[in-house]
């Protein structure tokens, strides 16, 4: 049981069970991934030094293993035609199992406008409702968000979805034609319900 400061805000937590399922991340990876961020944040690296924020997404396919295959093939993303591919730090399957896919030492491409700063939550779902109404897999999300906000000091306001991030104040998007662009998984309402858990449960 996380201790809790009078805000709410889990202070402390215990690392949940993850399963190190990490995908090809060779040096070629790693310079696309710095390439990405000069373009896109003006930082001349791959790391991810200081994440302040954490974004949760739905994958939108009901397969743990073809998200992974899509995070580890490191294609050209069909939206925006870039590398290096998407992919997310961590993606909780339909059991509830956690698995990290990339080491936290450095950005993934899975929010734009806040990949220097955010580390992404995947779960398998497709759709909000099924990701709030998975009890085991919100369960160990819920867990994991708790563990890496004390480990990174990250106010629970900055636990956002998907849809949300446009909002926040670590937004930062150096591409004129991306400064708006966002997507629809995990919305407001959700996330507001998400937020209360973060802090009750």
């Amino acid at each position: 049981m996380p201790t809790r400061a009078w805000s709410g805000r889990p202070m402390v937590a215990d690392r949940p069970p993850i399963v190190r399922d990490l995908i090809p991340f060779p040096g070629h990876r790693v310079a696309e991934m710095r390439a990405y961020a000069r373009r896109h944040h003006g930082i001349d690296s791959a790391l991810l030094t200081h994440p302040r924020v954490i974004v949760e997404h739905f994958t939108a396919i009901d397969s743990y293993s073809a998200r992974f295959d899509t995070f580890a093939s490191d294609t050209r993303d069909p939206e925006l035609g870039e590398l290096p591919g998407t992919c997310a730090h961590f993606v909780i399957d339909r059991r509830g199992r956690i698995h990290q896919l990339v080491r936290l030492r450095y950005m993934r491409r899975h929010t734009v406008g806040l990949n220097d700063t955010a580390i992404g939550i995947e779960h398998v779902a497709l759709s909000d409702a099924q990701v709030m109404g998975d009890h085991r897999e919100l369960r160990s999300s819920l867990r994991l968000t708790r563990w890496l906000m004390g480990r990174y000091g990250i106010a629970r306001r900055n636990v956002i979805g998907h849809a949300e991030s446009l909002s926040g104040p670590f937004h930062r998007e150096r591409v004129a034609r991306l400064r708006r662009q966002t997507h629809a998984d995990m919305g407001h309402a959700p996330m507001t319900r998400y937020r209360r858990l973060l802090r009750t449960g």
